[in-house]
């Protein structure tokens, strides 16, 4: 954003992949880029989909061939990436899922009102109306994705 800064808290129950490189100038701490959070979905097809409606792209995914366990979404310069519970549990030995929704994905627009509209009646389900908020200058409201996540859609005031 540009009038304001922004961090998300982000809760336990998430992933967030950090690439690390190693630096023999700067061998004392490695540098990180290329950061994403990742999601893991009970559908995993269903919540890719979702995610699409908003812009996202697919750039990758594994297997190649055959039912997708991962598939990564790029939007504006950030990577979303989904993953089945069954893959991470069977490939990476984690137990995500649970009760609660401990990540928010934010997304920008110009007209918040009119997009969560729009997203209602495609679907999506009303978590909290468009409200202003931050002494006026942000306008935000959430809709859930498929897992019941919530989704931040806000907008700069003028």
């Amino acid at each position: 954003m540009d009038a304001i800064s922004r961090r998300n808290v982000f809760q336990g129950g998430i992933g967030l992949a950090v690439l690390a490189s190693s630096d023999a100038a700067s061998a004392a701490a490695p540098a990180f880029r290329a950061p994403q959070v990742n999601l893991y979905a009970r559908d995993l097809p269903r919540t890719v989909a979702f995610y699409r409606r908003f812009g996202f792209t697919e750039t990758f995914r594994t297997p190649a061939q055959g039912a997708a366990e991962h598939i990564e979404l790029r939007l504006d310069g950030f990577t979303l990436g989904i993953a089945t519970l069954e893959a991470a549990e069977r490939q990476h030995g984690l137990h995500p899922g649970g009760d609660g929704h401990w990540i928010e994905v934010v997304l920008r627009t110009d007209d918040v009102d009119e997009a969560v509209r729009e997203l209602v009646a495609t679907g999506a389900t009303l978590v909290s109306e468009p409200h202003d908020f931050a002494g006026g200058r942000l306008r935000a409201g959430w809709i859930a994705d498929p897992d019941g996540n919530p989704v931040q859609i806000y907008q700069q005031q003028a």
